[in-house]
């Protein structure tokens, strides 16, 4: 059985094009949110926070090298699949912020969005 992995890029980010600058991803900051506020439940899953700078190793690991685009939800086979998502050979994925939200609630019971 393999578990949901979600790659995120690391908070505090920085990128070249801006020296001396730190950032956060704009889709991934919710998420991170939801993560901090139940701890507990971080732990039904697998969460990889990667670099910003391409190549992204992890997430190439995880789907291939034109998939590299952050946050994604690589779903296992703990829980059934949902129809929405995304196929790459044998693995689904999401990577829609609002969408990756819901299905933390419905796979891994985090709070809903209101």
């Amino acid at each position: 059985m393999s578990r949901d992995l979600l790659l995120l890029l690391e908070p505090g980010f920085t990128d070249p094009a801006h020296p001396g600058e730190r950032f956060v991803c704009p889709h991934g900051v919710a998420i991170e949110g939801l993560l901090a506020s139940d701890p507990a439940r971080v732990e039904r899953l697998d969460v990889k926070r990667v670099s910003f700078l391409r190549p992204r190793q992890d997430v190439i690991a995880a789907l291939d090298d034109a998939h590299q685009g952050l946050p994604v939800l690589v779903l296992g086979d703990e829980h059934p699949l949902p129809d929405d998502a995304e196929t790459l050979g044998d693995k689904r994925f999401v990577t829609d912020t609002k969408r990756i939200l819901a299905l933390l609630a419905e796979r891994h019971g985090f709070p809903k969005l209101h």
